[in-house]
C-alpha cells in the first residue's frame, strides 16, 4: 500500500454559503467515519480482548453473512467490512497500526476473503464459549507457558475434522483439570506464525509445557481417561499416607514450615476420595497445604485419637486445631470434585497481613485505611504490585488478568526486571540517564502484551537505560502533553531527544531500536546531504534511499524494517532516508510521487542519474535485502566447461563454485548470498557460476545433483586431478542445498 501525496490547502476567502457547505460536509463525514469505525463495526469496545473481538465477529457473521442473504446485493459489500474490521483488530500488530493512524496505516488486502457461513457456524472459534479451556494467542503464549504453571495444550486448525470430533471430550478434560493444571488451546487459524514457530505441523497436537523444561507431544489415543491419566504424571506434589510411625512427624514439621494439612480419613466401608482425586488436591494446593490420607479400617485408635469415626476430609490450620480440626466434608454416599474441595479449603486458609506504609512485605493494603498512601501512588482501584525494594518509590503495578497463570509470572518477572511504575512525581521528563517510557492503558491487549516483554529487555540492558510505564487513564495530563494518540506508545528520552519506536512488540526488536540509536545505520538525509552524498557520490558507492512521509501508515510500518534491512547491507550498500513532509518540495523536484518510494541509486553514476525503484509486494528486511544485494556488481564469473577445467580443475587458485540452474527458485535466491561470499573472500579464492541447465553434461561428470550447490576446489600446490571425477568434486563439497 502506498500514501499519496498530502494535499494542500486551497488559498483564498470563501463565501458564508461555501462555509455552510463545508461544515456541513464535515459534519457528514465524521458520523461517516463513526459509523466506519473498526471498533463500533463489530460492536466492541476498544478494550476488548481477542476471544471477545472473535465472538462478536462471529454473532455478526452469523447473521449477516451473503450466504444468508441471496437477495440481497449489498450484503458482500457489508461483509467485506466486518471481515476487514475482524482481521485488523484480531492482529496486535495491525491494531495498533489502525489506532494510530486509521485505515490509511494499514494493508489494502486485509479481510479481501472470507469464509462460508457455514465455517463460521462449524468450524470457527471452537473453544471461544468455553470457560474452562484458556484460549491462548501470540500475544499471551509464552506468558503463560513460563508462568510455572502446568499446561496441556490443544493446537488445532479450524477446517481439521480430527480437532473437531476431540472437542467435545477436550472440554471434558479441562473440567475434569480444572484447577489441577491449566488445559489451554490454539487456533492455528488465527495464528500461524506462532504455531510454525512452535514445530506444529499436524493437528490436533497437544503439548504439555512446563517452565524451563522441554515441551512433551502427547501420541496416545484421544479418549478422556488417557489423556487424564497422561496428564497425571506431570502432578509431582506427594500425598502422603498417615500411620502411628510418621503422622505427628509428619504434621509437626509441616506446621514449622507455616503449612497446614489436608487429611482424609477412609473408613471401613471403603468410602475415601479416590487416588487420583487426592492427587488433583495435592497439585492444587502445592504450597498451601500438605494432602495425605490414613486408612481407618487398619488404624481405628489412630483416626479415633482426631475424633473420626467415620468417613470425612479434615484441615489442620495450626497445632490447636489438632484438638479442633475443621470439618470440610462427610464422604459417607458423596462424590466430591477436587476443585469442590479446593474451594472450601481456600475459604477456611488464613488470610494475608494487613499492611501499613511502615510495613511493606508480602500482604495486602487496605486503602480504605490508609487512603492517603494509596492517594500518592495512583492506586484507584484494586490492584497487585511487587515493590522493589525502594520502598513506595520503585514499585510495579499488575495489569494482566486476574488469573492464578499470570499472577505468578508476572511477580516471577517484576523482581528480577527493572520495570518502575511512573507517576508525575518520577517521570523522566529532565533526568540525565536514558529513559524507555511506554505510555498505555490498561484496557489495551496490545499494552498487555507488551509489558512482559519490556521486562525481559529491561533486564538485558540493566544499567544502561531505565524502564517505566506510565497508565493513561490515570495520568491523562502526561501523555496529552506528548501528544500520545494510540497504544501502546514507546518513547525513548535521551536528556532533550525524544525517539518514539516502532517495530515488533517484542524486546529483541526494542534492543535492535536501542542499538540502532546508539550507532545508527540509516543516514537521514535533507537535500544537501543528498546533493552531496547520493548524487554526488564516489565510484564504486551504492545508495538504497526511503523516501517517505511521517504521517503515512505504511510508511510507519516500514521503518523497522529499513533498519534492520540497513544492518544487514552495512558495509555494501550505504542506506539512507528522506523526510518528504519536512522538504516536500525537494521530494516533488526528484519526482516523488507516492510514499514510500525505495530507490536504489547504482555505484557508477549517469548523466541521467537513473535509479531503480522496489516494486516488490514484501517490505520485509530479508526481501528488501535481497533487491538491494541484486543490483550489486558481480564479483563472481560465469564459466563454460572449458574454463571450468582449464581454470578450476587445472589452475594455480582456489576457487569456490555455484552450480546452479536458472529455473530454479532456491538458485535465485541464493544468488545475490553467493555475491556476498564471493566478496568476502575476494583475492584469496575466485568466484564463479557454472549453468547446469546450459551444461549439463558437465555437471553431472562434477556429481552435482542439487541446486544450488556449492563446492569449494583448493589449489594444493600440484595440478588437480587431469578429469572431472565425482570422487574429486563430492570429497570438496562444502554447502549443498
Amino acid at each position: 500500500m502506498f500514501c499519496g501525496l498530502e494535499p494542500r490547502a486551497p488559498s483564498g476567502h470563501r463565501s458564508l454559503p461555501q462555509m455552510k457547505l463545508l461544515l456541513v460536509g464535515w459534519l457528514l463525514a465524521s458520523v461517516w467515519a463513526e459509523a466506519q469505525d473498526y471498533y463500533n463495526l463489530l460492536g466492541v469496545g476498544r478494550e476488548a480482548t481477542v476471544r471477545e473481538i472473535r465472538q462478536a465477529f462471529k454473532k455478526l457473521a452469523l447473521t449477516m453473512h451473503p450466504d444468508k442473504k441471496p437477495n440481497d446485493k449489498s450484503a458482500h459489500d457489508a461483509f467485506l467490512k466486518i471481515n476487514r474490521a475482524y482481521e485488523v483488530l484480531k492482529d496486535e500488530d495491525l491494531r495498533k497500526k489502525y489506532d494510530k493512524y486509521g485505515e490509511k496505516g494499514l494493508d489494502e488486502q486485509q479481510g479481501g476473503r472470507y469464509e462460508s457461513w457455514n465455517y463460521y457456524r462449524y468450524d470457527f472459534g471452537i473453544y471461544d464459549e468455553d470457560l474452562e479451556i484458556i484460549t491462548l494467542d501470540r500475544g499471551d503464549f509464552d506468558a503463560a507457558v513460563n508462568s510455572g504453571e502446568i499446561w496441556f495444550i490443544n493446537f488445532y486448525f479450524p477446517r481439521c475434522s480430527h480437532c473437531h470430533q476431540l472437542a467435545p471430550t477436550w472440554r471434558e478434560v479441562a473440567k475434569e483439570m480444572d484447577g489441577v493444571i491449566r488445559i489451554g488451546a490454539v487456533n492455528c487459524g488465527d495464528n500461524g506464525h506462532l504455531c510454525r514457530s512452535k514445530g506444529i505441523n499436524s493437528y490436533p497436537s497437544l503439548y504439555v509445557y512446563r517452565a524451563g523444561q522441554k515441551p512433551e507431544k502427547y501420541f496416545g489415543d484421544r479418549s478422556k481417561d488417557s489423556l487424564l491419566q497422561f496428564s497425571m504424571h506431570f502432578i509431582t506434589t506427594t500425598v502422603t499416607e498417615l500411620w502411628q510411625g510418621n503422622v505427628f512427624t509428619e504434621i509437626e514439621q509441616a506446621f514449622s514450615s507455616g503449612v497446614g494439612w489436608l487429611i482424609t480419613f477412609c473408613s471401613e466401608t471403603g468410602d475415601c476420595l479416590e487416588s487420583q482425586t487426592r492427587q488433583k488436591l495435592a497439585g492444587m494446593m502445592e504450597g498451601l497445604v500438605r494432602v495425605g490420607w490414613m486408612d481407618c479400617s487398619s488404624k481405628a485408635a489412630l483416626c479415633e485419637g482426631f475424633q473420626v469415626n467415620f468417613s470425612i476430609i479434615i484441615i489442620l490450620e495450626d497445632i490447636q486445631t489438632i484438638k479442633n480440626p475443621i470439618y470440610i466434608y462427610t464422604l459417607l454416599y458423596i462424590y466430591i470434585r477436587a476443585v469442590k474441595i479446593y474451594n472450601q479449603i481456600i475459604n477456611h486458609l488464613p488470610d494475608l497481613p494487613l499492611l501499613t506504609k511502615d510495613t511493606f512485605q508480602v500482604g495486602r493494603l487496605d486503602c480504605m485505611v490508609d487512603a492517603e498512601l494509596c492517594l500518592s501512588l495512583y492506586i484507584q482501584k484494586s490492584c497487585l504490585a511487587v515493590f522493589k525494594g525502594m520502598g513506595v518509590s520503585d514499585f510495579e503495578v499488575h495489569h494482566g488478568k486476574n488469573v492464578l497463570y499470570n499472577i505468578v509470572g508476572f511477580a516471577r518477572e517484576s523482581v528480577s526486571a527493572h520495570v518502575t511504575t511512573l507517576l508525575p512525581d518520577n517521570f523522566p521528563s529532565d533526568r540525565k540517564e536514558p529513559w524507555l517510557v511506554d505510555f498505555f492503558t490498561p484496557w489495551c491487549p496490545p499494552c498487555r502484551a507488551l509489558l512482559p516483554e519490556l521486562r525481559k529487555a529491561s533486564i538485558q540492558l540493566a544499567g544502561q537505560m531505565r524502564f517505566g510505564t506510565l497508565d493513561c487513564t490515570i495520568h491523562h495530563h502526561l501523555c496529552s502533553m506528548y501528544k500520545i494518540q494510540a497504544y501502546p506508545t514507546t518513547v525513548i528520552f535521551n536528556r532533550s531527544s525524544l525517539h518514539e519506536y516502532e517495530g515488533q512488540h517484542s524486546a529483541d526488536g526494542i534492543l535492535e531500536f536501542i542499538q540502532d540509536l546508539a550507532s545508527p545505520s540509516v543516514s537521514v538525509l535533507d537535500p544537501e546531504s543528498f546533493q552531496r552524498r547520493v548524487k554526488g557520490r564516489a565510484g564504486g558507492e551504492i545508495w538504497a534511499v526511503d523516501f517517505y512521509a511521517p504521517w503515512c501508515g505504511p510508511c510507519q510500518a516500514l521503518l523497522p524494517e529499513w533498519r534492520r534491512m540497513a544492518r544487514l547491507v552495512a558495509g555494501q550498500v550505504m542506506v539512507g532516508s528522506m523526510d518528504c513532509q519536512k522538504h516536500q518540495s525537494f521530494c516533488r523536484s526528484q519526482g516523488v510521487r507516492a510514499y514510500p518510494e525505495i530507490r536504489l541509486y547504482p555505484s557508477q553514476p549517469s548523466p541521467a542519474d537513473t535509479y531503480m525503484t522496489y516494486s516488490g509486494w514484501n517490505r520485509d528486511a530479508q526481501s528488501l535485502r535481497m533487491w538491494t544485494l541484486s543490483a550489486l556488481p558481480r564479483v563472481s564469473v560465469d564459466l563454460s566447461p572449458e574454463s571450468f577445467r582449464d581454470l578450476v580443475l587445472l589452475g594455480p587458485d582456489h576457487w569456490v563454485l555455484d552450480f546452479y540452474a536458472p529455473w530454479c527458485g532456491p538458485c535465485q535466491h541464493f544468488a545475490p548470498e553467493f555475491e556476498v561470499l564471493a566478496r568476502m573472500v575476494k583475492g584469496e579464492v575466485r568466484s564463479g557460476k557454472l549453468d547446469c541447465q546450459a551444461h549439463q553434461q558437465t555437471c553431472q561428470s562434477a556429481g552435482i545433483t542439487a541446486y544450488p550447490t556449492v563446492r569449494f576446489y583448493p589449489h594444493l600446490g600440484t595440478r588437480r586431478l587431469p578429469n572431472v571425477g565425482k570422487a574429486h568434486a563430492s570429497e570438496w563439497s562444502i554447502l549443498q542445498h
